[in-house]
């Protein structure tokens, strides 16, 4: 009954006119009105007594690892499998389930722990399911996407069910950040057992069943306490779903008035914890208009970065001048953030040949994400401002995402999730990184920054590694290869009889694996 309504009655995107401030308090009344009616039109659900059901905005693609990357199948890999080696919250390596040692510049011992070894099936885990996951990994023919990133690996050698040994092609003082990925057993890499709906691993969570996309149930292996993912597109669906008690969880994909509005009822907890995940502004080095350092830093000093983050996200977020965040073993602390300077934004323009005769035209892309598109609109206002045309295009997920990766754009706004390691500047910035090779949308080639990225790695210690990182950064900056907006704000929003649910800084389920359900009589 509450899909029907929801469906024929929803709160609207807000148009693309007013401020956002406006919009941000419309939106919210109009949820203060709608959204009790339509909860109070039906009998709460019951608690489930046998588990937890967790609301997602999208479902895991892929319970595998070596091939997963969007971030809901990350987040859920980690509950299913374990993983060599962790990152600390400094993105420094510590043991997960193996400790290492360097025996020579190029060759690393791993040896395996006396915990976190079990599969779900009941067998053990040893050097051979290592093995196994990590040639299959490097095979062409898997497709993994992470294969570039361990392409130093020149050999793996098991010595004992316990030990392993990998040999690189060259140095690489932090190829123990490369090591983790969930381990899969051997015997379902090379096919004895087909686990396409099942999948296998050594973590806190069995797969119970993936009847659908949608719908996933795991099972807390030392409990036996059941949670269950379902997806549920619509956020204010999700929303009534919490408040009926249909789900007791949601983490994030959600607007900042549907937040707020959550935060007001008495029969959820609302928690917020500073997060990594970047947003920021892409643009297309290769086309005329957007090629010009001029027209960037122009575009940046336009940007009032503290109005957005106040007005459209409420201040859950910080400000962001870099990739990394500045307590990140390689961040940078020192930048200065371009200035919200309009009369200096307008003089670049000028300087680069726009007017009022010949006003600067770009064209923004984005998702149809109700609040990107939201930002999207305060972008257009406040670059209008210093004459510059932002013509907003919006498309569905696919469309929007496949137009980035292709090229097909002059400004586009996106958020990197999870990043963790250095890696990703060699995958991100190098002038060899071009699709799909790599994912240098911006189409960026700059041969200090080439050196940078090349020089760093071969470095033994971390701290020089760290410096010539940080000298990186501090270039992209200052060439505005991207503009770097916010570090987003995690949010959860649970019940009250969930206990124990602590938010990560890279927004990983993790605590998913101690958290206790009450059931209230």
């Amino acid at each position: 009954m509450i899909h029907v309504i929801s469906t024929a009655i929803s709160p609207p995107t807000p148009t693309l006119t007013g401020r956002p401030g406006d919009r941000a308090r419309s939106w919210a009344l109009l949820l203060a009105l709608i959204l009790p009616g339509l909860i109070g039109g039906c009998r709460p659900v019951p608690p489930p007594h046998d588990g937890l059901r967790f609301g997602l905005a999208t479902p895991p693609r892929l319970l595998d690892p070596r091939l997963a990357t969007d971030a809901a199948s990350a987040r859920v890999n980690r509950l299913i499998y374990r993983a060599l080696v962790e990152l600390d919250a400094r993105s420094l390596p510590r043991p997960g389930i193996a400790s290492w040692e360097q025996l020579t510049p190029t060759r690393y011992r791993v040896t395996l722990g006396a915990s976190g070894r079990d599969f779900a099936d009941g067998t053990r885990l040893d050097a051979r399911d290592v093995a196994a996951t990590y040639r299959s990994i490097l095979d062409p023919a898997t497709g993994s996407p992470h294969r570039a990133t361990l392409s130093l690996i020149q050999s793996i050698q098991i010595l004992d069910a316990d030990r392993l040994e990998f040999e690189l092609s060259e140095p690489d003082a932090l190829f123990p950040t490369a090591l983790t990925i969930g381990i899969l057993p051997a015997a379902v890499i090379e096919g004895a057992r087909a686990t396409s709906k099942t999948p296998i691993g050594s973590g806190p969570f069995r797969v119970l069943a993936w009847p659908e996309p949608g719908r996933l149930l795991l099972e807390r292996r030392h409990d036996a306490l059941r949670l269950e993912f379902t997806v549920v597109k619509d956020p204010s669906v999700r929303v009534m779903k919490l408040l009926r008690g249909e789900i007791q969880m949601l983490q994030n994909d959600l607007s900042p008035e549907l937040v707020e509005y959550l935060a007001q009822r008495p029969a959820v907890v609302v928690e917020t914890h500073p997060g990594s995940n970047l947003s920021y502004l892409g643009f297309n080095l290769q086309d005329p208009a957007t090629a010009p350092l001029l027209v960037r830093r122009a575009i940046a000093m336009a940007i009032d970065r503290e109005a957005l983050l106040r007005h459209l996200l409420h201040d859950r977020g910080r400000l962001a001048e870099t990739l990394l965040p500045p307590e990140h073993w390689a961040g940078v602390s020192d930048v200065t953030p371009w200035p919200h300077d309009l009369q200096q934004a307008r003089a670049l323009l000028a300087a680069a040949g726009y007017g009022p005769d010949r006003p600067l035209r770009l064209t923004y892309k984005s998702s149809a994400d109700p609040t990107r598109i939201r930002f999207a609109t305060a972008l257009q206002s406040q670059l209008a401002a210093v004459g510059i045309e932002l013509r907003v295009r919006s498309y569905d997920w696919g469309t929007f995402f496949g137009d980035i990766k292709e090229g097909r754009f002059q400004a586009y706004g996106l958020t990197w999730v999870g990043i963790r390691t250095p890696d990703i500047f060699r995958y991100a910035f190098h002038s060899r990184s071009l699709p799909p090779d790599g994912a240098n949308r911006g189409r960026f080639s700059d041969p200090t920054a080439d050196r940078l990225i090349e020089t760093a790695r071969a470095w033994p210690d971390l701290e020089r590694q760290a410096q010539d990182y940080r000298a990186l950064q501090r270039l992209l900056h200052r060439e505005l290869a991207y503009l770097p907006l916010w570090y987003e704000s995690h949010v959860i929003a649970r019940a009250p009889t969930v206990v124990g649910y602590r938010l990560a800084a890279d927004g990983n389920y993790d605590s998913l694996a101690q958290v206790r359900y009450a059931v209230q009589d």
